[in-house]
């Protein structure tokens, strides 16, 4: 297991699943993500770009910059806001461009060629998607959050922050985890909260 990025805002359940950790706290961007690790840094593939949070700003757009998806395949963001020198670090990914630009926050990596999302914008043809409703994911101070920001992909296990077996399309999440060869950890009686991702720096 490499190095873990986890907001100070995840239960100390899922905190407990990872013995090398860093809990992270921001300062840029409004208060529901200021804690978000996926609001300042991107995994790419085995490794972490790490951005420069001067340069995030406290509402959208500029607050988006880094929060960009990579299945290891797969680069996904509305690349018009992507930040310039992740994009340069990204140059191997196919890229695939979408109108919605909290990506990370709304996609689940499963694989390299596999994510779930409740973000009908993100359609390409290689991607296999599974399509989930919105809601059901809480996030303080705003309507809902979002599936990929409750979750992560570490090794071979995908880790919820709360208990995905309350969320109404919780069979179809599971059928697509266990299809492609992946395990579940989850917190129990919980409700699923969204924290920004958990990252996982694999380089280290």
């Amino acid at each position: 297991m490499g190095k873990i990025y986890i907001s100070k805002n995840a239960y100390d359940e899922t905190l407990d699943f990872f013995p090398s950790k860093v809990i992270f706290e921001g300062e840029k961007g409004y208060e529901a993500i200021r804690n978000h690790p996926d609001i300042y840094m991107c995994q790419l593939g085995d490794e972490m770009f790490y951005g420069d949070p001067e340069l995030i700003g406290d509402r959208y757009p500029l607050d988006i910059r880094y929060n960009a998806c990579c299945t290891g395949k797969y680069f996904i963001h509305n690349l018009k806001y992507t930040d310039k020198e992740l994009l340069k670090c990204a140059e191997k990914y196919i890229k695939v461009d979408v109108p919605q630009g909290y990506t990370k926050c709304n996609v689940l990596v499963v694989d390299e060629d596999t994510i779930i999302t409740s973000d009908r914008g993100i359609k390409h043809d290689g991607l296999n998607i599974t399509y989930i409703r919105p809601g059901h994911i809480l996030l303080p101070g705003q309507n809902y959050g979002f599936i990929g920001g409750a979750s992560g992909l570490v090794e071979d296990t995908i880790y919820f922050n709360g208990d995905i077996t309350l969320h109404p399309d919780y069979q179809i999440i599971r059928d697509t985890i266990l299809s492609r060869g992946k395990k579940i950890e989850y917190v129990r009686n919980k409700p699923l909260l969204d924290i920004g991702s958990i990252l996982e720096d694999r380089s280290k």
